[in-house]
């Protein structure tokens, strides 16, 4: 039974899902410090306020701080630019550039895992990252 959880844990997906949740996690503390540190203090500066994130309004005796969610709001738009940008353009570009180069002319074959079309000479799938065995 150990050896079983073993082999799950240190499966090569799983432990590069974990580091890559580890840095996401680090990355977007550090966008959200950049954020209040850096940006919203400049935004503030325009509007003459010494605290973004103090910016508030009362309605009946409840607050809504405003400057708060405008925080989190910038540092999300920033980690899903960078994350475009940096990882969804170009792995698109990757995907097309894949593509364009089967429908050139050169033979697939069938993933065994998910089913996907990939190059006869592939060793890894480049869908599901399983390990094929090359083709005779």
């Amino acid at each position: 039974m150990l050896k079983g959880f073993r082999e799950f844990i240190l499966r090569g997906n799983l432990v590069e899902l974990a580091v890559a949740v580890v840095i996401g996690t680090a990355f977007a503390a550090m966008v959200t410090a950049f954020t209040q540190s850096l940006i919203t203090p400049l935004i503030a500066a325009i509007g003459s306020e010494p605290d973004f994130s103090a910016l508030s309004f009362t309605v009946n005796g409840s607050r809504f701080r405003y400057g708060v969610f405008i925080n989190a709001l910038i540092s999300f738009l920033i980690v899903a630019g960078v994350v475009f940008f940096f990882v969804v353009k170009p792995l698109n570009t990757l995907t097309e550039r894949q593509k364009a180069g089967l429908a050139a002319g050169e033979e697939t074959r069938t993933c065994p895992e998910c089913m996907s079309e990939i190059p006869v000479r592939a060793r890894r799938c480049a869908f599901c990252t399983a390990e094929v065995e090359t083709a005779a």
